[in-house]
């Protein structure tokens, strides 16, 4: 595992509060995440992670605080988050099952080009050099994942699994320095969780800094190089995985005892 601290976080959620009329979905999360760390985010069922997660890459607007990426301000425009340089897959796998693997992954490249509406049209210079620049990176990332074999295959044909992969690939093709991961490994046997956290490894050698929400808790402490507990919307604790773990108010609220309880 390797984090650089010495540096200013390249992302920086201060006091992100979401309400839904009179319930807090999440209250007062400060969080930073440094370059080329891997940061999980765990807590249980409810505790109000992908709502934060949502918070961060525009699908929700806070109702308090703010996101600073960069050292500047990120939109709360989901285009504008992902042209600023954060990426994110889902916990519902949100594919185009109808286009090939190769397909889905240019998609992903549409913060890339520059070709106008009148240059695609008449498919000039520009638009077929981009084209084709699209469709070599987007070839690129599909071996990076392990899915070159399935390029012009409908993603709806992919095992699940694969899938899962495939989303990640659309999200790298946005170029990005940040990528955030919701629940990649679920549904996956162990084989598929293993390939999965070496793939996560080879993205941050790549430079990238990484959240990731996980319930398998083995596939997070053997990850990440820090990890934080929400707990009803709130921060309960953060810290290494050794640290968090041990933390009696971590085991209490995912086995739901009592701090009496636990002494």
């Amino acid at each position: 595992m390797s984090a650089n601290t010495t540096v200013a976080p390249i992302l920086q959620a201060n006091n992100i509060e979401m309400r839904f009329g009179g319930l807090i979905a999440v209250n007062g999360v400060s969080l930073t995440v440094s370059p080329g760390e891997i940061v999980g985010l765990i807590g249980p069922n409810g505790a109000g992670k992908t709502t934060f997660f949502n918070c961060l890459t525009g699908m929700y607007r806070p109702t308090a605080g703010g996101v600073i990426f960069e050292g500047k301000p990120l939109s709360s425009r989901p285009h504008l988050v992902t042209k600023a340089g954060v990426a994110r897959t889902f916990q519902n796998i949100r594919l185009f099952p109808n286009m090939t693997a190769l397909e889905n992954v240019m998609v992903g490249r549409h913060t890339q080009t520059r070709a106008g509406v009148l240059t695609a049209i008449m498919r000039g210079p520009r638009y077929r050099r981009e084209e084709r620049e699209s469709t070599e990176r987007a070839h690129e990332l599909l071996s990076f994942v392990g899915l070159d074999a399935a390029w012009n295959l409908l993603a709806k044909e992919l095992p699940y699994g694969d899938q899962r992969r495939l989303e990640i690939a659309r999200a790298l093709a946005s170029e990005p320095r940040m990528l955030l991961l919701d629940e990649p490994t679920a549904g996956m046997n162990p084989q598929e969780t293993r390939e999965t956290r070496d793939l996560v490894l080879s993205i941050r050698d790549q430079g990238l800094a990484i959240v990731v929400i996980e319930h398998d808790m083995r596939f997070v402490f053997t990850l990440c190089d820090r990890v934080a507990v929400l707990v009803q919307g709130e921060l309960l604790t953060q810290g290494t995985p050794d640290e968090v773990q041990s933390d009696p108010r971590v085991i209490a609220a995912y086995l739901g005892t009592t701090d009496e309880e636990q002494s």
